[in-house]
């Protein structure tokens, strides 16, 4: 109950600060804006006068998958960032204005405190997710063609892990500092490092969380799922249960020490 309750009151102050509305639509903008701008840069290159006379721009010759891909490579730079945004404060803000010490101080465990908000969070970017990929597997579908229904669940469920992660790093750091502000910077920065770990020994670590998206791509071109995306989605995966039980650890020693 204690769990429940402290999922609720998340999920409805979310709903009061618009987060249920801005952010689905946000990643239903970020999801569609590619797919649609490479599909009509010819019409808009044209109709803004930038080319000389008689050029003809032929329309890009993307497949379904290539062009869907081009969603997640948007939500992977700007989406992660909202999903950060939104996470950056969940405990860290409760924590220096003194909410979370009030909780805490009755018998409420540390985990369901921590579990209850990170579930919160995932529920709205699961959402927000899915009604962002809906909308670009619909527009894929009508100007480059036919996405299987099990390559876009694929695609859903192996990228969702990703972002599992985000939320549950960004959850740690929660517990590490109570600014919300470096909150944002250290997550963002850790992600940053990861890529340019993974840019530089992608093929010694195959299964590096960051090349998930690599494999999301190849698992589409290639149409069965290849080992490194199960892999890369386990260890994921792992590291997102790794990090809530040490953000339980961490905050249970700092509010004992305070």
């Amino acid at each position: 109950m204690q769990w429940i309750t402290i999922f609720q009151k998340e999920v409805i102050e979310d709903w009061r600060n618009y987060k249920w509305i801005w952010v689905p639509l946000v990643f239903m903008m970020l999801c569609v804006m590619d797919p649609l701008t490479t599909y009509y840069m010819p019409v808009i290159l044209d109709s803004v006068g930038g080319l000389p006379e008689g050029t003809i721009i032929p329309a890009p010759d993307l497949q379904a998958g290539e062009a869907i891909m081009l969603s997640l490579a948007e939500l992977s730079s700007l989406g992660v960032l909202v999903v950060v945004a939104i996470s950056m404060a969940v405990i860290a803000g409760e924590r220096k204005s003194g909410v979370a010490q009030l909780v805490l101080v009755k018998p409420v465990r540390y985990l369901t405190y921590i579990t209850a908000k990170w579930a919160a969070k995932l529920l709205l970017v699961f959402t927000s997710f899915l009604l962002g990929m809906l909308i670009s597997w619909y527009y894929v579908y009508l100007l480059f063609g036919d996405l299987a229904v099990t390559e876009f669940v694929g695609l859903f469920f192996f990228y969702f892990i990703w972002l599992i992660f985000v939320v549950s790093l960004t959850i740690f750091y929660n517990t590490v500092v109570t600014n919300s502000g470096l909150v944002l910077t250290l997550t963002v920065a850790t992600i940053m490092l990861m890529s340019g770990f993974n840019q530089i020994f992608s093929h010694q670590l195959p299964w590096f969380p960051n090349s998930i998206s690599q494999h999301i791509s190849t698992f589409l071109s290639e149409g069965t799922v290849p080992e490194s995306l199960w892999g890369g989605a386990s260890v994921t995966l792992l590291l997102a249960v790794l990090l809530i039980v040490l953000s339980n650890l961490i905050l249970q020693r700092k509010e004992i020490a305070e």
